[in-house]
């Protein structure tokens, strides 16, 4: 048996896409006015496996895609935007959420930053900060905008040389270039939904 015969056996084996991206690679191929023979010469697959991923027989093994792309110049957005529709919703269970604590303060995550959104990528998180500590990582300032909402307890927004007294249900939104850090001067614990984008905390 052949290299491009096993691989087109170890192919068939596979479930049928649920993505069908056969549709958008047979486009991109008419498109550019190439037969499935040449497709698949330049791919370094079989001519009957083009055929099958671009009926959605098969689902095609990612080096193949690739493979595919490259010879037909297609974008893997446009390949996977339509998976990127079928999962609008993105659910972290309480048990799954992550957490990361940074000098007393802890930081909860709510919302996982979507790589996909490059540069428009947000996060979200439950604050807690012990009576009297304050956060450090805006110390210094950062790219991108913030919005907070102070659930419990009072504190200080500490944004260059401004202070603004916020309290149970005020809500703030500030540009993150400017030095700030959030100080809490109440008597407990200080509790607060925070949304920054880009991301900076939970970017893995």
């Amino acid at each position: 048996m052949t290299a491009l015969q096993n691989e087109e056996t170890t192919e068939k084996k596979t479930r049928r896409s649920p993505y069908r991206f056969g549709d958008k690679l047979k486009i991109a191929r008419e498109r550019k006015g190439y037969t499935l023979k040449i497709v698949a010469t330049k791919a370094g697959v079989s001519e009957s496996l083009v055929s099958q991923i671009e009926r959605n027989k098969v689902s095609p093994a990612i080096d193949t895609l690739l493979n595919l792309a490259e010879v037909l110049d297609i974008n893997l957005e446009f390949l996977f935007e339509e998976y990127r529709r079928q999962r609008p919703v993105e659910v972290i269970r309480k048990s799954d959420r992550r957490q990361i604590v940074d000098e007393n303060t802890i930081y909860d995550e709510i919302a996982h930053p979507n790589k996909h959104d490059g540069q428009n990528a947000m996060e979200a998180y439950m604050l807690t900060v012990p009576k009297g500590e304050t956060t450090h990582r805006g110390s210094y300032g950062h790219i991108g905008r913030e919005i907070g909402l102070i659930i419990e307890g009072q504190c200080e927004l500490r944004y260059e040389n401004i202070i603004y007294n916020l309290e149970e249900g005020d809500s703030v939104s500030f540009s993150s270039n400017a030095p700030h850090i959030l100080v809490n001067t109440g008597s407990s614990i200080l509790k607060a939904l925070w949304v920054v984008s880009p991301a900076q905390r939970f970017t893995e």
